[in-house]
């Protein structure tokens, strides 16, 4: 398998951090944003632009049309709320699972994945790097170990070159996270961790609040 890889980034914490971890064994070949319609699209654009050149990475931006958006929650759909959320909300498991099911974009990681397994069989790249972390594995299944070692066995069967899935963030929490993102520098002014895409973050979705105390929680 090639050394050589490629990772999604979203300028979020989670993948930002999962890149400079990752590059501290192997040079980050290529990085991919997707753009499928949600709400801080162009935000998120800007801030893996910002990540890039501080990688000196190359920067893709794929344009992902959905085939029923209206249909794919709240994240991409203008129409459905946004769950706003209040610190102590992140500890009731009532909570956190209406907000995920609220933002739920159907399969969204598995096409990510999937998309980025043509690209990285066609340029020689054997392994995908992602940001997940333990929390939200809690209530989205597809940034869990289990997913990721269910798309890996997929793909080994899908791709000529056996490409891989990797997440140095795994095992992480989002404290331990901007734990590890302090010890390597990471530019933390320029990333966008929230699911709205105005000119500051929301503070009030359940992204926001997880980034927000994660930061406190390195003070």
């Amino acid at each position: 398998m090639s050394n050589r890889s490629l990772i999604l980034l979203s300028g979020g914490l989670d993948s930002t951090v999962a890149a400079y971890l990752y590059r501290q064994s192997a040079p980050i070949a290529l990085a991919l944003t997707f753009d499928y319609g949600q709400r801080a699209a162009l935000r998120e654009i800007q801030a893996a632009q910002k990540i890039c050149n501080q990688l000196e990475c190359e920067h893709k931006i794929i344009k992902m049309t959905l085939p029923e958006p209206r249909l794919a929650g709240a994240l991409v759909n203008p129409e459905l709320d946004l769950p706003a959320l209040e610190s102590s909300h992140l500890d009731s498991h009532e909570h956190i699972v209406k907000s995920a099911r609220a933002v739920w974009v159907p399969n969204r990681n598995g096409i990510m994945i999937n998309w980025a397994a043509f690209i990285a069989e066609a340029q020689g790249i054997g392994k995908i790097i992602v940001g997940f972390n333990i929390e939200e594995a809690a209530t989205f299944p597809d940034n869990s170990r289990q997913f990721v070692e269910a798309i890996n066995q997929s793909l080994y069967f899908s791709t000529a070159n056996h490409v891989e899935v990797v997440s140095p963030t795994l095992g992480m929490s989002k404290t331990e996270i901007v734990q590890e993102g302090m010890k390597l520098g990471v530019p933390f002014r320029e990333l966008w961790s929230c699911y709205e895409g105005g000119a500051k973050s929301c503070g009030n979705c359940e992204s926001c609040l997880r980034y927000f105390r994660a930061m406190a929680n390195n003070t």
